[in-house]
């Protein structure tokens, strides 16, 4: 039996249970099965992962480190969503300066954030477009851009998001290309620089919302526009999420930044008997 503190947030409905472990000697390495109990829905606190705080080791060019699992209890390399509700914690919390840009140390490196009110922008870095292949959902196979975020995405272009079916069971891709799994995301266009979007998240199932996911699907939409490897200028994405709305630029110089609110909603002590 242990006592820890918890906090709940979310980013366009992609919700995250946040654990604060400072100095790491709360919950050690972060048990798999410990994970996965606590993000279940009936069994658990329920979330789509957890994020735990910690402080960064020394040199990582960052204070905090966000210790991110999926919701299977899985370690995934980045969450874009994930980072902006970790920000919004640290400032709620008073562990960082809200008025000016904050790093975050990840397992993809250091992501800086910046405050707006409810929104938070993140700098995802440079995501790499790749190369084609497919994955098969409802029994069809559809061709699909490999991109990678820091984390794998496989980014589907449908006429209408019902055809990806009821995603209850994960899409099939191919392990060759995708040898660690991989996110799916399908996506339709809505209007110029303006698409909707529904995501099988790799470890986690259908979320509400998916930040990387977001920007991968910009990126292929935005190659498919005629802007790849790269675009001349900044141009910006409208992605809509069944949580939300979510906004990516990708700027000339080849980063990609993702915008869009991220709340705090609970917090608690809680006392884990499973």
């Amino acid at each position: 039996m242990t006592t820890f503190a918890w906090l709940k947030g979310h980013g366009t409905e992609n919700d995250f249970l946040i654990l604060p472990d400072p100095d790491g000697t709360v919950h050690g390495d972060l048990d798999a099965a410990f994970v996965a109990a606590l993000c279940d829905r009936r069994r658990g606190l329920g979330a789509d992962g957890v994020l735990r705080a910690v402080r960064a080791a020394p040199g990582e060019g960052a204070e905090w480190f966000m210790d991110y699992r999926n919701a299977d209890g899985t370690i995934a390399e980045m969450c874009g969503n994930g980072v902006r509700v970790f920000a919004r914690y640290l400032a709620l919390e008073g562990l960082v300066d809200s008025s000016v840009p904050v790093p975050v140390a990840t397992r993809d490196g250091i992501k800086v954030v910046t405050y707006d009110g409810i929104a938070i922008a993140v700098d995802m870095g440079v995501p790499r477009l790749l190369g084609e292949s497919k994955v098969v959902a409802e029994g069809t196979a559809r061709a699909a851009r490999h991109v990678d975020v820091g984390n794998p995405h496989a980014v589907a272009f449908v006429d209408d998001l019902g055809e990806a079916g009821t995603l209850l069971e994960e899409p099939q891709y191919d392990p060759a290309v995708y040898p660690d799994g991989v996110n799916i995301e399908f996506v339709a266009r809505r209007g110029p620089r303006h698409v909707a979007m529904r995501v099988h998240e790799r470890g986690a199932g259908e979320t509400r919302s998916c930040g990387t996911g977001a920007v991968a699907v910009a990126l292929a939409t935005a190659a498919a526009d005629g802007n790849d490897p790269a675009p001349d200028e900044d141009v910006t994405y409208r992605v809509d999420v069944p949580g939300g709305t979510l906004h990516v630029t990708w700027r000339a110089d080849g980063h990609a930044v993702l915008a869009g609110p991220a709340v705090i909603i609970a917090r608690g002590d809680l006392t884990w008997l499973g």
